[in-house]
């Protein structure tokens, strides 16, 4: 639906302080329905959830936004709204159906499938603590669940197990610190619930991705006692884990998902949208038939305008009010889906999200695909963005593992190098010059799929405890078992796993790009083999801490690799460079075969030739001049390698090595030209000085 005829779209002043306001003790609620015939405030007592103590009338004010003051909303107030309108294709009005306030920043539930709006006290005292505003370049993202990440750390007090005071914790806060990450990436704090499907199976909706409202976070995350003391107090307890973290110099990313709600699809409880206006909240045809891009029953519809501008005022909340450092976009094409439901990357919301003056200092990530027609859209968003970028994950992975599995087979790679070292590079055949590197997340694994340890040790997912059947989950995974499926006590096998575990997180970190690890992987945890376990709150998904001395090993290799890329600029390139003039904050690249020569063009696409030598000089602008090489082996053959002999480099100093487990020894400097034998399936970082 559009704004109204010569306002300014999804900025309209109409739009403005939509919700619950409070003044001087009285509040006021505005809501936005542009075909109801009647909106109604339902207040209710505040300890029987059931009992309605008042009803007052919303008054039509203009464009579509209905208006109530009264002194019964008040930090506290529980409250609902009733919407009634007309009946036709796409109408589902039901006066009698009590609704969230979809700018509620508080919300109770009284019984399965059933909410209540919560007028919330927004006071904290942030005692002056900054952003941390790191700069992308230096970013390492972490992504973690709130509960798994906790749940089981025995360094944390049993009453935080599990929610936002735990994540904040000094235990946690030492970890981070210790592998060197500088945000944490939270998977869906919006407050969201199950599907009646799931609850049937006796699973739940562990990941989140589900929202029931855009404002109030979940508070099955807050600590018994915030719970208990109501969603003010939820609140707060995730302000103060915003704000430890920042003290700590850790920023909070979040996972958000305004694509879809849990209202589901048509005939599904309603909650929300579907009550107060679903012609002009939710994607469908003309017959009131749901467009589904998201494979979850409805889709958000962002051509509205009052709706794109409700994603916009969260995101505005989050990031001002509760001071986010940034959000990624689950299912971002479907945010930036025109009237016609085609993807449009100057969409008016995409554009707003990058420009609005309250998001400047903001980290924007889209998981640039969805399930629509012309849904897969990697590369294609607008400055300002940085983007998931699967292409790189599946290069990764293809390059140390399901290519080494066809090697085995049939004693040749199915391809080349090249590839591999575009990604190394900062995927410049992805994303423009003008964005640069950095518009690229860098990723192995992800909360969705095979763990690190389960890709390098299942070739098949073991889903079946997902009540699907073994349906659900990708089935082409890039992974390699390494001659074993699942567990085994063959030491071979398991320390040619840990190898590939180590090559893996070398790539990811030593590439030019922002890198993210999944929480877990950096101790190498497993899921059995289970590759989509987002229905299963338990030991399967929980983090386990109590780790072997080959995971405690793998987290030293993390920390040094995340030392080592802050230590070298070289290896996080702000810009692309290009051969024709000086880039500021570019990194300047040179190939190299194994024998020390300039790469050919016949190696680059020979499958039998698997060895490269990947040399990265700075062009700094705030830092000192710095340049590394990097000698990757894609092969199970050892090698002989001879270092490039470079003008102005006289040795090379070793950093890191995938071939140990212990981080430690890199091995002896050598000199320019000099010759080492590499083990196969290897990689060694060297600092050229």
């Amino acid at each position: 639906m559009p704004a109204a005829t010569g306002s300014p779209g999804l900025l309209s002043p109409a739009f403005d302080d939509l919700g619950v306001r409070v003044r001087d003790g009285v509040g006021t609620l505005r809501v936005w329905s542009a075909h109801a015939s009647a909106v109604e405030l339902v207040v209710f007592d505040q300890d029987d959830l059931d009992w309605i103590v008042e009803t007052v009338p919303l008054a039509e004010v203009g464009g579509g936004v209905w208006e109530a003051t009264t002194p019964s909303l008040r930090p506290g107030s529980r409250y609902s709204v009733r919407v009634d309108g007309p009946h036709g294709p796409g109408m589902t009005f039901n006066p009698a159906t009590l609704l969230i306030d979809p700018y509620a920043r508080g919300l109770v539930s009284p019984s399965a499938h059933s909410w209540r709006s919560v007028v919330v006290d927004d006071g904290f005292d942030w005692g002056g603590v900054p952003k941390p505003a790191t700069s992308l370049d230096r970013t390492v993202i972490y992504e973690a669940h709130v509960k798994g990440l906790t749940k089981r750390h025995p360094g944390v007090p049993a009453a935080l197990h599990g929610t936002y005071a735990g994540v904040a914790h000094p235990a946690m806060i030492d970890h981070y610190r210790r592998l060197g990450v500088t945000a944490v990436e939270l998977l869906p704090v919006h407050a969201f619930a199950s599907e009646p499907r799931l609850l049937h199976l006796g699973l739940t909706n562990y990941w989140g991705y589900n929202s029931v409202g855009f404002f109030a976070p979940h508070a099955a995350y807050a600590t018994a006692a915030a719970q208990a003391e109501g969603p003010g107090a939820v609140l707060r307890e995730f302000k103060g884990m915003v704000k430890l973290l920042h003290e700590a110099g850790i920023e909070v990313i979040l996972d958000v998902v305004y694509n879809h709600t849990v209202e589901q699809g048509l005939g599904e409880p309603r909650s929300g949208f579907r009550g107060i206006d679903n012609r002009s909240y939710y994607r469908q045809q003309d017959d009131g038939t749901y467009i589904d891009v998201t494979g979850c029953g409805n889709s958000v519809d962002t051509s509205t305008d009052a709706v794109a501008r409700l994603i916009l005022d969260s995101l505005r909340y989050w990031a001002r009010e509760v001071q986010v450092d940034g959000f990624r976009f689950d299912l971002a094409p479907v945010l930036g889906r025109d009237a016609a439901h085609g993807f449009d990357a100057d969409h008016p919301l995409l554009r707003a999200i990058t420009t609005d003056p309250a998001l400047t200092d903001v980290k924007m990530i889209a998981e640039p695909w969805d399930v629509g027609m012309g849904g897969w859209q990697t590369g294609a968003f607008g400055a300002g963005w940085s983007e998931w970028n699967d292409r790189y994950r599946d290069r990764v992975r293809n390059f140390w593992l399901s290519d080494i599995d066809y090697d085995r087979r049939a004693e040749v790679t199915p391809v080349g190098i090249g590839g591999f070292a575009s990604r190394l590079a900062g995927s410049a055949n992805t994303f423009t010059a003008e964005r640069g590197p950095l518009a690229g997340i860098n990723f192995v694994t992800a909360h969705d799929g095979f763990t690190l340890h389960d890709l390098v040790s299942y070739d098949s997912k073991r889903n079946a405890a997902n009540g699907e059947h073994g349906r659900d989950g990708a089935d082409t995974n890039r992974s390699f078992n390494h001659g074993a499926e699942g567990p085994t006590d063959d030491r071979g096998v398991l320390a040619v796993r840990r190898k590939a575990m180590r090559n893996l997180l070398g790539t990811l970190l030593l590439s030019a790009g922002v890198p993210m690890l999944t929480a877990g992987d950096e101790s190498g945890r497993t899921q059995d083999g289970n590759n989509n376990a987002y229905c299963h709150d338990s030991p399967l998904t929980w983090l386990d801490w109590e780790h072997a001395d080959w995971q405690r090993e793998l987290v030293d290799h993390v920390a040094a690799l995340t030392r080592i890329r802050r230590e070298n600029p070289a290896l996080r390139p702000v810009r692309f460079a290009d051969a024709d003039r000086v880039v500021p904050s570019a990194s300047v690249i040179d190939w190299y075969d194994e024998h020390g020569e300039t790469m050919s063009i016949d190696r680059w696409t020979d499958p039998s030739h698997r060895t490269l030598q990947y040399v990265a000089r700075s062009t700094p602008e705030l830092e000192a001049p710095n340049r590394t090489l990097l000698v990757v082996h894609g092969r199970e053959r050892p090698i002989d390698v001879t270092l490039p002999d470079l003008a102005g480099v006289s040795q090379y100093t070793p950093l890191w090595t995938s071939t140990t487990d212990d981080p430690a020894p890199a091995g002896p400097v050598l000199r320019s030209g000099e010759g080492f034998r590499a083990e196969g399936t290897s990689m060694y970082l060297f600092r050229a000085d």
